[in-house]
């Protein structure tokens, strides 16, 4: 969810300013998915590399964080979804952890669920399922043959989650920056040049309309998917 910063400046206003406006685009987004039938979100709230943004800017992301989650989690288990929190959380405050819990803990029971990335890194998720791996064959409870793909993805922080199978950026950047490296290997790649703020129920559709047109081969020919489909 890139270009907040850049969507406030535009306008002569502080940079939390575009933050809040990025908070509202969440709801038209998620009205967006709920209409296409999307099983899961996930929203790249707030990086590994985020930190070494200046202070004030960090201290308003994590008020805007912990609003966010104190106010919505009743609307989310209302309409059913689930909300999901992955990324570190050593270095969250306790009452963002509270709010995290408290929040996961009232739509745990949700259909289809919104996951927020929040001081997450896509490397970070795969060196900690290697690390997960290792400490199993270390303590005996794993043979080294067992490893594989499947065996590191069940350790990945999404591990329950389908196939990611679109990956959108805004901002006008050409790059994902770290965002669900493992999960995004055989993803369809979206870049909007739009801000986040800007980035609403119809821009969402428009990439949905977008994957759709697309022919996804994961290694076939063209002519083997046709195939596929005709069987």
């Amino acid at each position: 969810m890139d270009g907040n910063n850049r969507w406030a400046k535009q306008r002569k206003l502080p940079g939390p300013a575009g933050h809040k406006a990025g908070v509202e685009r969440i709801r038209d987004v998620m009205r967006a998915c709920q209409k296409e039938g999307v099983e899961v979100l996930t929203l790249f709230a707030f990086s590994s590399e985020n930190w070494q943004r200046p202070a004030k800017e960090v201290e308003a992301l994590m008020s805007l964080f912990q609003l966010y989650l104190q106010r919505e989690a009743r609307k989310l288990h209302d309409e059913g979804v689930r909300l999901q929190v992955i990324g570190r959380r050593d270095r969250f405050s306790p009452k963002i952890l509270q709010a995290i819990e408290d929040a996961e803990a009232l739509t745990a029971a949700g259909r289809t669920r919104l996951v927020i990335a929040a001081d997450y890194g896509g490397q970070w998720d795969i060196a900690n399922a290697a690390k997960a791996l290792a400490l199993e064959v270390a303590a005996g409870n794993r043979a080294l043959e067992t490893i594989d793909d499947q065996a590191l993805h069940a350790h990945t922080q999404l591990a329950d989650a389908p196939p990611l199978d679109l990956l959108i950026r805004t901002g006008g950047e050409y790059r994902i920056s770290n965002f669900l490296l493992w999960q995004a290997a055989y993803a369809e790649l979206y870049f909007s040049d739009q801000y986040w703020p800007d980035f609403n129920e119809q821009s969402l559709l428009d990439a949905a309309q977008d994957y759709y047109r697309r022919q996804r081969r994961f290694g076939l020919s063209g002519d083997q998917v046709e195939e596929v489909a005709r069987a």
